[in-house]
């Protein structure tokens, strides 16, 4: 009596849950009975603004594809806004302590990028260790082996006081002392000052000739231009000096420890 009791509730839930198998029974299988109904229970339903007919709102037409943009013409990223900045650059170019003096940093991002110190192919028939410095294109090469060269940007002098042919750098100096020849206090009284009689300019960040300075000969004598650093960064690239090869201070300190003695420079 009692196996009957506990048999016959078991087999009543099992028939009435016969017809749902197969199916959810929580989401009722309306396509059975009207194809209608089930496209009005299951069909979207969307936003519709008071006083809006839908069949009228014209579709948001298809926008362009964006096209490659030239990312590095310009101080900022074209995509994104954000500075394009190289860490080499950044490393190159940033303070440097030297001697007893501290070299600012070079904004190289105000800079055109191609006067920026980098190594490149450069096919001569000057050995190894020479200067070679192109007026035209403002850029001075240090040749090296392998058909390399290490390029830097350079500034010259103006038409009229440029100097061009082969010479010897006889000697170069760190943190030199800026004496400026007769001939430019001739034309420039207000350097006289500076004049070799009174005993020329010290050292320092604002000195003409910078960080470095190579001293260019000729046949033995002094041609009175030179290679030098310069706090004028906007010079760069430029004729603005009075005939002297001018170059960023980092630059000038880092073709001053790869220039051997008495090397042999061509300007042309």
């Amino acid at each position: 009596m009692n196996f009957m009791r506990r048999v016959f509730p078991i087999a009543g839930l099992m028939i009435a849950v016969a017809p749902l198998s197969g199916c959810n029974i929580l989401i009722p299988d309306v396509a059975a009975d009207s194809p209608a109904r089930f496209v009005q229970e299951t069909s979207p339903v969307f936003y519709q603004p008071p006083g809006v007919d839908p069949r009228r709102v014209r579709p948001i037409p298809d926008q362009p594809v964006p096209q490659t943009r030239e990312l590095y013409k310009t101080q900022f990223h074209q995509t994104y806004g954000l500075p394009v900045t190289n860490p080499v650059h950044a490393a190159m170019y940033g303070e440097l302590r030297d001697e007893d003096f501290t070299l600012p940093p070079i904004p190289v991002s105000r800079m055109q990028p191609q006067f920026l110190r980098q190594e490149v192919d450069y096919q001569t028939t000057e050995r190894p260790g020479t200067v070679v410095v192109d007026t035209k294109a403002r850029f001075l090469y240090f040749v090296e082996a392998g058909g390399k060269a290490m390029r830097y940007g350079v500034g010259l002098g103006r038409d009229g006081y440029a100097w061009s042919g082969r010479g010897v750098v006889q000697w170069k100096q760190k943190w030199p002392r800026w004496t400026p020849p007769a001939e430019m206090v001739s034309r420039q009284p207000d350097v006289r000052a500076f004049s070799a009689e009174n005993g020329g300019m010290n050292p320092g960040l604002q000195n003409p000739l910078g960080a470095r300075a190579m001293y260019i000969f000729k046949d033995g004598q002094d041609t009175l231009y030179r290679i030098h650093g310069t706090p004028d960064w906007q010079s760069i690239g430029k004729a603005t000096s009075s005939g002297c090869v001018r170059m960023l201070n980092q630059d000038v300190v880092d073709l001053y420890d790869r220039l051997p003695a008495k090397a042999e420079i061509v300007v042309m």
